[in-house]
């Protein structure tokens, strides 16, 4: 089979269920975003964080992949694959890992700034790049129906990514980089 198709040559993707619309197109921006954002997260499992971190951030890969397709989808798509969607358990994963991590944490005093460890600086790199995702798909949705789920997805998924850079950093013995306001 060959990689290429040569059907998106004039700047437009195929949808499950077979409508073409523009790769500038907000839903394809959205979706685009969440896969950047799942390279993120390989990057900062190549990066070799604790056992613990790559494990949550294996599913959370998958996750992406799935909103991923969620987003790609819309809601009425009549399609011969049944399209995977983002639903509240694992939002209340999310919060639970978060709860997790941040029980083994120091209680945050300052602001900090992305950095310390590599694989923190990836999370927090990843952190970012979900924040955009997550403007993209609550943009989107404020267009067209996407569910209720997706965006809360990306707003605890930003949240995780932003304690496990800090979990990253303090089982590596590295201290997070705190904000000097002068």
């Amino acid at each position: 089979m060959k990689i290429y198709t040569k059907t998106g040559d004039k700047g437009e993707t195929g949808l499950p269920g077979g409508k073409r619309v523009s790769k500038s197109a907000l839903r394809v921006q959205a979706y685009g975003t969440v896969d950047e954002l799942n390279s993120l997260v390989g990057l900062a499992i190549s990066s070799k964080p604790h056992l613990g971190v790559i494990v949550v951030l294996t599913k959370i890969s998958n996750l992406l992949f799935t909103l991923g397709s969620d987003l790609a989808a819309p809601l009425d798509t009549k399609s011969a694959i049944r399209v995977e969607r983002i639903g509240e358990a694992e939002i209340l994963w999310l919060e639970e890992m978060i709860d997790k991590f941040d029980s083994e944490l120091p209680e945050l005093r300052n602001f900090i700034l992305p950095g310390g460890a590599i694989d923190a600086a990836h999370l927090h790199h990843a952190r970012t790049v979900c924040r955009r995702a997550e403007r993209l798909s609550v943009e989107l949705s404020e267009n067209v129906d996407i569910g209720q789920y997706a965006v809360k997805f990306l707003n605890r998924l930003s949240d995780f990514l932003f304690v496990a850079a800090r979990y990253s950093n303090f089982v590596s013995g590295v201290d997070d980089v705190e904000w000097n306001k002068k």
